[in-house]
């Protein structure tokens, strides 16, 4: 089916931002860009023609009509229905910004023209912290319960600084702890947070009134009813490696002597030893030999 257009507003339709636009400072501009910087596109055309532009299920185009009402700009909704390697008859809406000044500014801002998944990074400049995470995650997260009837909050991107400053943020919100690794499927950075953590990070991000996809949303407060079971035992909080404890280890060299001596299990000795001497983890850097000579 064809694209249209069924209500192409005038330039008298868009009431006036309160804020410059992409004011990143501004709770929805931030999580507009995120959304944007996440699952966006930004292509050149002949001259200085060019589209910023981002599809999504039609069941979230109410999205998309926010974004048109926060641009000062003539920008364009679309509707069109085909078939996918996943349905038939998958129905998208897609919203369209062609206006040069416009894409100036989020370009100068952080989305690439062209392909960017990799190369996306927070912003330079000041920005509202919590509502650009959401845009992100709306954009490529999701959140919800799993098969197992736990709630979950997880976010998959191929941008290192991306991944890695979710991961910062996320830990000063809830205390949790996550390195960014690329998974050996599809190298990409899947990040993900279960029962409480999933309950902290969701409860400050979708906050009351906020910018949000409404499936979103409603998950976000649906997983706040989650209470874990008397039999569910807390997990205790992982120990980082030091350098001072793989020094230690490699000297002892035997997983179970090392056990005792780090106050860790002799799997977790064993598994670090083995990483140590395969090249998958790096080994501690050497101290200089202390001299014990007298001067005479």
């Amino acid at each position: 089916m064809a694209e249209h257009d069924p209500n192409p507003p005038t330039l008298f339709d868009l009431a006036a931002p309160t804020t410059p636009f992409m004011d990143l400072e501004d709770p929805e501009y931030a999580y507009m860009f995120g959304f944007l910087q996440a699952d966006g596109h930004l292509s050149h055309g002949a001259g200085q023609k060019g589209r910023l532009a981002v599809e999504i299920n039609a069941r979230d185009a109410h999205i998309l009509g926010e974004f048109q009402r926060l641009t000062p700009y003539y920008s364009s909704i679309t509707h069109r229905v085909r078939d996918t390697n996943f349905a038939e008859q998958h129905h998208s809406a897609t919203w369209s910004l062609f206006a040069l000044e416009a894409r100036t500014i989020v370009n100068e801002l952080g989305i690439p023209y062209g392909k960017k998944s990799r190369t996306i990074k927070p912003p330079r400049v000041e920005f509202s912290r919590a509502d650009y995470i959401r845009g992100l995650i709306d954009a490529d997260g999701s959140l919800g319960w799993t098969a197992q009837g736990l709630p979950f909050l997880s976010f998959t991107s191929a941008s290192t600084a991306v991944a890695v400053y979710l991961c910062h943020y996320a830990k000063k919100v809830t205390g949790a702890e996550r390195i960014a690794r690329r998974n050996t499927r599809d190298q990409v950075y899947v990040t993900t947070y279960h029962k409480e953590q999933a309950q902290q990070l969701a409860e400050h991000l979708y906050y009351p009134g906020c910018l949000a996809l409404d499936h979103k949303k409603a998950n976000a407060a649906a997983i706040q009813t989650w209470v874990r079971p008397a039999h569910m035992r807390f997990a205790p909080p992982r120990r980082r490696w030091t350098e001072a404890d793989d020094r230690e280890l490699l000297r002892l060299g035997d997983p179970a002597a090392a056990a005792t001596a780090l106050d860790r299990t002799e799997q977790s000795c064993a598994m670090r030893l083995w990483r140590l001497r395969t090249g998958q983890a790096s080994k501690p850097v050497s101290r200089p030999a202390v001299s014990h000579a007298v001067s005479p």
